[in-house]
C-alpha cells in the first residue's frame, strides 16, 4: 500500500509518499480500505512536533478520522464483514502514528469503528469523529441547566459547529465574516462577529465553550461563577471570579459516535467539506489548513 509519511518534523514538505507493507489484522482488528481521511489542525501539531507527551519521532503516519470499507477481519471480530462501510476515529493520542489514517489501508481496532449508512458519503463521514466527539464531550463538561445561555467561539469550525447543533442551550455563536447564515442554520439563537468585544456581552453567558480557543477574551465573557470549557490549555482565570475552567480531552466513545453518525445520516446533523484532494497532495492540504479561512474541512481521498 501507499501512505503519506512524515519523514521529519517540519513544514508540509516533510510529508512524502512511501510504499508500506499491507497491514494484517490482529485479533480484534479489521483492515479498512480508506476512502477518505480528514485533515485536522491536530495533524499540523503532530507534523511539527507540538504534541502532549512530546514529539513523535519520524517516520510516522498522521490521521485521526477515516471512512472506508472493511477489507479484512481478524480473529474475534464478529460485528463487521469484508465490504462493510465504516467510519471511525484512530485514537492518535495513543497510537502516535502507528497507525495513522494517511494511508490506503489501516489496521484498526474494531472498537474504533461504527457502521456507515449508505446515505452518508465517505468524505462527509470523515469530518465527524474527532470534531463531533470533542463537541459532545465538551458539552458534557458544562454542568449548566438546559436552556442556559452558552457562548461558543469558533462556531464556523468543526468542533464549534457541531457543538452549536448538539447543545441543549441558548447558543450565542461567534462566526467568521460571511459565515453567519451557515451558523444560524446550525441552530444558533444569535450569531455575532469575531470582532465583537466579548466582555461587553449582556446578559453574560453562564458558560463558554471556547472551541478556537481564544483564551482571555472568551473568559472575560462568562459571568462570575460560570464555567469555561476549552479544547486546549488557556491562561488561568482570576480565582476571585469563581469561574470553573475545564479542558476537554477527547476519548473514544463508540456508542456516542454511532449516535452522531445516525444524526448525520438523517440530516439532523450537518457538516461541510471545503475541498477534497488526493492523498498524494497531503502537503497541499496542510498548507490550506494552515492558511485558514476555510469553510469546512479538507479531506484526502486515498483511492
Amino acid at each position: 500500500m501507499w501512505g503519506m509519511v512524515v519523514t521529519a518534523l517540519g513544514g508540509p514538505e516533510v510529508l512524502q509518499a512511501a510504499e508500506l507493507p499491507d497491514p494484517v489484522p490482529e485479533p480484534g482488528q479489521v483492515v479498512v480500505r480508506v476512502r477518505a481521511v480528514c485533515v485536522h489542525p491536530a495533524d499540523i501539531a503532530g507534523r511539527i512536533g507540538v504534541m502532549p507527551g512530546g514529539p513523535v519521532p519520524p517516520p510516522f503516519l498522521l490521521g485521526w478520522d477515516i471512512a472506508g470499507e472493511v477489507a479484512a477481519i481478524g480473529a474475534d471480530v464478529s460485528e463487521f464483514q469484508p465490504g462493510d462501510r465504516v467510519v471511525g476515529m484512530i485514537p492518535w493520542y495513543l497510537t502516535r502514528g502507528a497507525p495513522g489514517g494517511y494511508a490506503e489501508l489501516v489496521a484498526a481496532s474494531s472498537d474504533w469503528l461504527v457502521p456507515l449508512p449508505p446515505e452518508v458519503d465517505f468524505a462527509a463521514a470523515a469530518t465527524l469523529p474527532l470534531n463531533g466527539l470533542t463537541a459532545w464531550q465538551a458539552l458534557q463538561l458544562l454542568s449548566i441547566p438546559d436552556g442556559s445561555r452558552l457562548l461558543i467561539t469558533g462556531a464556523s469550525g468543526g468542533v464549534g459547529g457541531f457543538a452549536a447543533q448538539l447543545a441543549a442551550h441558548r447558543v450565542l455563536a461567534v462566526a467568521n465574516a460571511g459565515d453567519e447564515e451557515w451558523v444560524h442554520g446550525l441552530g444558533a439563537n444569535e450569531v455575532i462577529s469575531r470582532d465583537t468585544e466579548l466582555a461587553s456581552l449582556r446578559p453574560q453567558p453562564q458558560a463558554v465553550l471556547d472551541a478556537v480557543p481564544i483564551g482571555d477574551a472568551a473568559a472575560a465573557a462568562v459571568c462570575d461563577g460560570g464555567v469555561v470549557v476549552t479544547t486546549r490549555p488557556t491562561p488561568p482565570i482570576d480565582p476571585a471570579r469563581g469561574v470553573q475552567q475545564r479542558l476537554v480531552l477527547i476519548t473514544s466513545d463508540r456508542e456516542r459516535l454511532a449516535m452522531l453518525v445516525g444524526l448525520l445520516a438523517t440530516g439532523e446533523l450537518r457538516t461541510r467539506v471545503a475541498q477534497t484532494l488526493p492523498l498524494t497532495e497531503a502537503a497541499q492540504a496542510h498548507r490550506l489548513v494552515e492558511a485558514g479561512g476555510l469553510r469546512g474541512k479538507i479531506v484526502l481521498l486515498p483511492s
